[in-house]
C-alpha cells in the first residue's frame, strides 16, 4: 500500500496531506456524516465594511440534510441567522454565502459558524486575517478554471454580473402547482465565452448507485458528485454567462427544470420549480460568469394540496 501527496488549495493558503491509496472507496459515504463549515475568505468593501465568504463541505455523497437556524447551524457573536444555508449540497460548495462586518471588525475577534449533523459538531473561524483576503485568481482556481489569477499588465478587472429575479419577493403556491421563475441578468462581457480548445470545469452526473447481494446499497467507484458549485461554473465557462438555481432553505426537495441556463441575447432565463412537500423555502439564483457569481432570492410559502371536495 502506497501513499500519494495531495493538494488543496483553500483561501490563499495550500494544505498538503497523504491519500493512501485503496482507502478512497472505504471512504466514500452515501449518508451519515457531517457537514463542515467552511470560511473561505474576505475581502473589502467601498464603505470600509469587510465582507466574509463561508461554504461547507457535507462529507455525504448523497444525503441533503436540512439544517434549520438554531443549535445546530448559527453565527456567533452577534445574530445566530447570518443567512446561511439550511439545505447542504454534497460534497464541497465554495463561496456560498456572504456576511458583511464592520470596518472597526479587526484582526482579533473571529465570526464563528457552528453546524451540528449526524452527532458531529464542527466550526468555521472568520477572520480578517491578510493571508485570507480574497482576489480574482482564488476565485478562478477555487472554480476550475486554473491557478492564474490577475497577471499580467493587460488584465482588465472583471465585473460581477447583476440580476434580477422578476417576481415579488415572496410568493404563495399550493401542491402539487409548478412554479415557473424568470430572471433578467447582465454581464460586463468578462471573462466571455470559453476559448476554443480550452478544458471547462467537469461535472460528472453524481453517485450511480451499483447492484448490492448484501441489500446495502454500494456506490460507483472513482465517482465524483456533480457539486452545485461546478454545475454553474461548467454552463458559464463555456457560454460567458449562465444562472444557476439551487435551493437555498426548506424541508423537502425542490427540483429545477433545468438547473443552469445559459443566458441569451434577451438577458432572460426561464426555470420551472416543483416542491415535494409543504414548508417555506427560499430559492438562490446565481448570475455567473464563469469566476464572479452575484445572487439574487426568492422566498416561497408552500402549502398543502386543497382538500378534494365530494358531492
Amino acid at each position: 500500500m502506497t501513499s500519494h501527496p495531495c493538494q488543496v488549495l483553500y483561501g490563499s493558503v495550500v494544505v498538503l496531506f497523504l491519500v493512501t491509496a485503496g482507502s478512497a472507496n472505504a471512504q466514500l459515504h452515501t449518508t451519515g456524516q457531517n457537514v463542515q463549515p467552511v470560511f473561505e475568505g474576505w475581502q473589502h468593501n467601498p464603505d470600509g465594511s469587510f465582507t466574509m465568504v463561508f461554504g461547507y463541505l457535507n462529507r455525504n455523497y448523497m444525503e441533503e440534510p436540512h439544517i434549520p437556524v438554531g443549535p445546530n447551524n448559527f453565527f456567533e457573536p452577534g445574530p445566530a441567522d447570518r443567512s446561511q444555508p439550511t439545505h447542504f449540497y454534497p460534497r464541497r460548495q465554495s463561496f456560498v454565502f456572504e456576511v458583511t462586518v464592520p470596518a472597526d471588525w479587526g484582526e482579533k475577534q473571529d465570526l464563528v459558524w457552528t453546524v451540528t449533523h449526524n452527532g458531529r459538531t464542527d466550526k468555521a473561524y472568520g477572520s480578517l486575517w491578510p493571508i485570507w483576503e480574497i482576489e480574482e485568481g482564488v476565485w478562478k482556481a477555487n472554480r476550475g478554471s486554473g491557478i492564474r489569477g490577475r497577471t499580467g499588465r493587460d488584465y482588465e478587472p472583471n465585473q460581477r454580473p447583476s440580476i434580477t429575479v422578476l417576481v415579488e419577493n415572496t410568493l404563495t403556491l399550493a401542491l402539487p402547482e409548478t412554479l415557473t421563475l424568470t430572471v433578467s441578468v447582465s454581464d460586463d462581457g468578462k471573462p466571455g465565452p470559453r476559448p476554443p480548445g480550452q478544458q471547462q470545469p467537469r461535472a460528472d452526473d453524481g453517485v450511480r448507485p451499483v447492484p448490492s447481494t448484501t441489500g446495502v446499497p454500494g456506490v460507483a467507484r472513482n465517482v465524483t458528485p456533480a457539486t452545485q458549485d461546478m454545475v454553474k461554473a461548467r454552463v458559464a465557462y463555456e457560454t460567458g454567462l449562465a444562472v444557476s438555481w439551487i435551493q437555498y432553505r426548506g424541508p423537502g426537495k425542490v427540483t429545477f427544470d433545468p438547473m443552469a441556463v445559459p443566458i441569451k441575447s434577451d438577458g432572460k432565463a426561464v426555470t420551472a420549480v416543483r416542491f415535494s412537500e409543504p414548508g417555506t423555502y427560499v430559492l438562490r439564483a446565481y448570475a455567473d460568469d464563469g469566476v464572479l457569481t452575484t445572487p439574487a432570492e426568492v422566498t416561497v410559502i408552500v402549502k398543502g394540496a386543497a382538500p378534494e371536495v365530494r358531492r
